[in-house]
C-alpha cells in the first residue's frame, strides 16, 4: 500500500550546539570570580556522546553543570537529551559527573507514539525504523494533524519532523 505523503518522527541532538554550549560554558567559568583558583573541566566526548565534569567539590561541580545547562538552553538543546550519571569522587579528593546524551527513539517511548496515532483514528501508518519513526498517509491534512497531536504530548523526550515529503 504505497502512501503519498510521509514524515520522520526523530530524536536527535544538534552536536555542534553542543560543543559551542561547553565551549562557552568552559569560557564563562575561566571568567567568573567565584571559580578563581579552581580546576573545573568540562570535557565533550563526540564519539561517545558523552560530557564530563570534574571539580574539587560538588557544590563546584554543581555551579558547572549551571553553567553548562543555561548555555545549552541558549543554544535551544533541550535538556531533555541530557541523561545524568552519578556524582562520583575521582583522584586526587575531586569529582567527576558523566552525562550522556541521549539520541534517537528508544523502542518503548516508539511503541508509545506508535499506540497515541492509532488511538486519535487518523488515516496514517507508522513504521518503526531503528532508532526513528516514518508517519505515511494519503493526506497532507493528516500527517498534519499527527505533528500537533504529537507536539502536545510530553513523552519525555524531545520530537523532531524530518523527510517531509
Amino acid at each position: 500500500m504505497a502512501s503519498d505523503f510521509s514524515f520522520d518522527i526523530v530524536s536527535e541532538v544538534n552536536m555542534p550546539e553542543v560543543n559551542n554550549a561547553v565551549n562557552q560554558a568552559l569560557k564563562e567559568i575561566s571568567q567568573r570570580y567565584d571559580f578563581k583558583g579552581s580546576n573545573v573541566t568540562i570535557e565533550l566526548n563526540d564519539k561517545e556522546k558523552e560530557i564530563k565534569i570534574n571539580a574539587e567539590d560538588e557544590y563546584r561541580l554543581k555551579s558547572a553543570l549551571d553553567v553548562l545547562e543555561s548555555k545549552l538552553v541558549k543554544r535551544q538543546v533541550s535538556l531533555k537529551f541530557l541523561d545524568y550519571g552519578k556524582i562520583e569522587p575521582a583522584l586526587g579528593g575531586t569529582v567527576k559527573q558523566v552525562i550522556k546524551l541521549k539520541s534517537g527513539i528508544p523502542r518503548e517511548k516508539a511503541k508509545e507514539i506508535t499506540e497515541t496515532i492509532k488511538q486519535s483514528k487518523l488515516k496514517v501508518q507508522t513504521q518503526i525504523l531503528d532508532d526513528k519513526l516514518r508517519v505515511s498517509g494519503k493526506k497532507k491534512d493528516d500527517l498534519q494533524a499527527v505533528i500537533r497531536l504529537l507536539k502536545e504530548k510530553d513523552f519525555g523526550i524531545v520530537l523532531q519532523f524530518t523527510n517531509y515529503r
